[in-house]
């Protein structure tokens, strides 16, 4: 599967852009602020509906403009796919693949694989537990369509009952009858959602632990372990169990919303006892391991984009990836930069048709 042409009016800084691209590597060159990461941030758009560094719609449209529209041409399996994605002020996003508009986001997830490397990665390690469990579910969803359905229904169960909870406590009243609708809600999706999870991690951590061996070439134990508070005991319980706190505090403080990712190095967090060469390892073997299990999941190879990474990276970190996406094993894959002769030495390494695209 490879992206053809992209089109994008009125998204970020862009008024109108058009772009026809190789089939293998193509290279975003030129000054901070012209537009490069946007560029990768639209191809993101078509894959997963929502932009990677800001997932407030309306803030992607271009300042003064009432919408944007991004439209990708895609050979996916011999066959020709025409995703738009769009938005107009005042109005719902809508994506339509070849024509025909989605009823669901889920219908899509999955179709348009893609896996972004970027500076902003960072967040997976420094910020709080919402970034990593961003992660977690959008890799899952990509192989599994009712996973999506089950997120979306679990949160709109947990926002119920916390207005419930709240106007319990404005109105100093209680109806055990309605709560324990929406407490029985949030255990059919949540449990759902945690059984998911514990498969994905299952999965996961060994390709990700073969990954990290790799880049480093050392022996440093490195671990990702599913922290949820299901793990100690049945979430209805827990509910029961927490009504008091939950009253008081008038949100549901248990829950699949609560769950976390710990990222370790030798049994310790990465975070406080890390290396910074050490954490952007970590977070190059994560984004690979994301890589390798949603291409065996669902069979098709993601698009994969890098996001001025030269910057970031020390020179042994760019040369490990690079000497990466020269396997076969790689499709499409998209760069920016701001040196083009470091771009261009850079691509020649790999052996593979290329594009440069001064911006």
């Amino acid at each position: 599967m490879f992206l053809k042409k992209l089109t994008a009016i009125n998204y970020k800084n862009f008024s109108s852009v058009n772009f026809e691209f190789d089939h293998k590597i193509n290279c975003f060159v030129g000054n901070n602020g012209v537009g490069k990461t946007n560029t990768l941030d639209a191809i993101h758009l078509l894959s997963f509906g929502r932009s990677y560094f800001n997932p407030i719609a309306k803030q992607n449209i271009r300042y003064g403009e009432d919408f944007f529209m991004v439209e990708g041409q895609f050979e996916r399996k011999k066959q020709e796919e025409r995703i738009v994605c769009s938005l107009k002020l005042g109005q719902k996003k809508t994506i339509k693949r070849n024509g025909k508009t989605y009823d669901r986001l889920s219908e899509h997830i999955g179709l348009i694989p893609s896996v972004i490397v970027s500076p902003a990665d960072s967040d997976l390690i420094w910020e709080g537990s919402d970034t990593r469990r961003r992660l977690m579910n959008l890799i899952i969803a990509q192989s599994n369509k009712e996973y999506l359905s089950d997120l979306i229904s679990y949160n709109q169960a947990l926002a119920q009952r916390n207005a419930l909870l709240k106007f319990f406590a404005a109105n100093a009243s209680f109806d055990a009858d309605t709560l324990a609708i929406y407490n029985q809600q949030l255990v059919t999706f949540g449990n759902r959602i945690f059984k998911a999870r514990t498969k994905f991690i299952a999965q996961f951590t060994p390709v990700f632990e073969q990954r990290y061996k790799a880049i480093t070439q050392n022996n440093e134990a490195v671990a990702i372990r599913y922290k949820s508070q299901l793990q100690k005991g049945p979430l209805n319980t827990l509910l029961l169990e927490n009504l008091k706190k939950d009253s008081i505090l008038q949100y549901s403080s248990v829950g699949i919303h609560k769950d976390d990712l710990m990222f370790l190095i030798d049994g310790y967090p990465i975070k406080k006892f890390g290396s910074q060469g050490q954490q952007k390892s970590f977070l190059i073997a994560l984004k690979f391991a994301q890589f390798d299990l949603v291409k065996e999941q669902i069979k098709t190879t993601p698009i994969l984009l890098l996001d001025d990474i030269f910057d970031k990276l020390d020179q042994r970190r760019v040369s490990h990836i690079i000497k990466l996406v020269d396997k076969d094993d790689f499709g499409q894959i998209f760069i920016s930069d701001t040196h083009l002769e470091r771009t261009e030495k850079t691509v020649k390494e790999i052996h593979q048709s290329y594009k440069i695209f001064r911006l």
